[in-house]
Formats: structure tokens, sequence, C-alpha cells
């Protein structure tokens, strides 16, 4: 940057610094139209110094009062982050993102604006796809209790939902199935194949999943989907779905034919599902099989209440009869005279 580069650019700052002033002084009504003028202008040319743009933006927003104000004047932020390619100067802001919708007050539309602003954000982002998958998921579900009509409008970001689930090989559980704006497509004529890939992904095992494949390739072609990335999700899918079913033990054999792996690797998939926190277990390699004590559902439905429920009352039953074993032994200790029960007659 030579030196005039920088002079202008202070100058610049300097020059918004004072109008940003002069906009915090007005009452609410023109504060929220002088708010409006500014970022609006800033925001013009977004490839054109954009992190200077961005910052001078916080500083109008740390100046205004109105909360109808700020939140323009954030939404204005996020669109040049995404425009300038600026964003990582702004996500460290959504870790306040609930303090500020309690602050804003906004209606659902503004929310929705919000949560797939920020959803398109973290995408553009080398951030983790579960932070976006986390916001899209939000969006979503503000479409929750509207008409078809309304739901509708959110059909194609409830693909993009979907998809965007089925690729990240570090997410296993999610309630997609559950949010009305993604149950929608099960009954749309062109999205219902993308629906029944996620219930494959969700509810079904690795053989449900290469028979839609074989029949839908040039479907998971289209969306970006890799085969070979598949069918490592599916194995570690269908590894904790035995997990759940089998009565905390896994033959080795059963994990072979499910996962259609061969004799040898199937040691190297069980350390996989540990790795990926998916489950906890030991392998008993005399016995040849996998004793399981935990593993991670992919859903938490009506179902997986109940089965939690019926754990949390065997647990309150064994803690109750550990509690009167332990009683009744006390009992009995100061019932012993002193002196008795020391020595060998």
């Amino acid at each position: 940057m030579t030196c005039n580069d920088s002079k202008i650019k202070i100058d610049l700052e300097c020059i918004f610094t004072v109008i940003c002033n002069l906009a915090s002084k007005l009452e609410n009504l023109d504060e929220f139209e002088v708010a409006k003028l500014v970022s609006t202008k800033i925001t013009q040319q977004p490839n054109d110094k954009p992190a200077l743009r961005l910052k001078i933006l916080f500083n109008l927003y740390n100046l205004l009062g109105s909360p109808d104000s700020r939140f323009f004047v954030y939404m204005q932020a996020l669109n040049l982050a995404l425009n300038g390619k600026v964003v990582d100067h702004i996500i460290p802001s959504f870790k306040k993102i609930d303090f500020f919708l309690k602050e804003w007050n906004i209606g659902v539309k503004d929310q929705r604006n919000l949560f797939l602003t920020i959803a398109n954000v973290l995408k553009e982002s080398k951030s983790s796809g579960k932070d976006s998958f986390k916001f899209l998921t939000k969006y979503l579900a503000t479409f929750s209790g509207e008409d078809s009509y309304i739901i509708s409008e959110a059909k194609e970001e409830a693909v993009r939902s979907v998809i965007e689930f089925v690729k990240a090989p570090d997410m296993f559980q999610c309630d997609l199935l559950d949010i009305p704006a993604v149950a929608q497509l099960e009954k749309d004529s062109k999205y219902a194949l993308v629906y029944q890939l996620l219930k494959i992904f969700l509810t079904q095992k690795l053989d449900a999943y290469l028979e839609f494949q074989a029949a839908n390739s040039t479907l998971m072609k289209s969306y970006g989907l890799v085969h070979e990335d598949c069918i490592t999700k599916m194995r570690l899918i269908s590894l904790v779905d035995l997990g759940l079913n089998e009565s905390g033990q896994i033959p080795y054999a059963l994990i072979k034919d499910t996962l259609r792996i061969n004799d040898d690797e199937v040691e190297l998939w069980v350390v996989k599902a540990i790795t990926a926190k998916l489950m906890d277990c030991k392998m008993d390699q005399m016995n040849q099989v996998v004793i399981v004590s935990r593993c991670s559902e992919h859903i938490f439905g009506p179902h997986q209440w109940l089965s939690l429920r019926s754990k949390l009352e065997t647990w309150r039953g064994n803690v109750a009869s550990l509690i009167s074993t332990i009683q009744a032994n006390k009992v009995i200790e100061v019932g012993i005279p002193a002196g008795q029960g020391t020595t060998i007659r």
C-alpha cells in the first residue's frame, strides 16, 4: 500500500466516522433513515476496500441506539462481507446472535433473512459445515406452523440442507425429518428422491443406500455427492445401528456382512466409529464380538424418548436397590456388639 492509498483510507474512515456520529445524534425515526442512507452508500462497491467498509459499518452499528437501525446495519454488514469476500471479519459476531435477537426483537421474516444470510456467509468461509448447517436448520425451523404455500418458499433450502447433511463427513445426527419445510419434500414430484435419501441416511443401513444409488446414480452426481464418501458414512451409520439393536453385543460376522467388508477390516471400522465418537465399546477378539456401552442416535424422536425413559427408570431402580443394600448393611453393623466378629474362634 502506498502512502497515498494509506491517506485515502484514513480520510475515508474519518469522513464516515463523522457522518456516523451525526447519525447517532438524531431522533429514532431520522436515525433509521440516515443509517439506511449511510450504510447503503458504504456497501455500493463491496469489492473496493471491503474490510475498511465493514469496519465503518461496525462503527456505525455501535453508535446507533435504535434496534431497527442496528438490525438493518448488521444485515448490510453481512451482505457486504459476503459480496466482498471478507466473511472472516464478521464470523466472530455470530457467537452473540442469541443476544442480538433479544436486543433487536425482530419478526419471523427478518429472522429467516438473518439465519439464511448467516448460513450463506458460513458456507463461503472455511468454517465447519456444521456451523452453516446449524443456521440453515434455524432458517427452516421458522416455517413451522405456516401453511403449505408459505412453507413451499423454503423448498430449495430444504433440499440444500439434506444435501449438506449427506455430504458432511462429521455429521451423523439431525432433526430434519421433524421439520415441516423438509417433510414437504416427501410428496414433491421433483424432490421426493432427495427426501428418500435423507431417510436412508437417518433410519436405514448400507444395503438400502446401495440399492438407492444403483437406481439414482445420475441424481447423486447432479448434487455433487461422491459415492465412495457416502459409502464410508453409511458404513459408520450402519455400524452404530447394529450397536443400538443388538443388545450390547455385535458379532464380527454381522459387522462384516452388514458393512460389506473383509474379515480383517472389521476392527478398523470399529476404531473409526470410536474415533468419530459415535460409540463406546470394547473388542473381544477371542469371542469375535464387539461389546457396546454407548451409541449415538441419528434421530431423537418419540421412540428414543421412550428408550431413554426406560433406561432412566432402570437406573433409578438400580440406585434405589444399592441405597437399600447400603442401609441394610449399616443396620447389621450397628447391631453387632463390640468385640464380636473381630476374631476367629
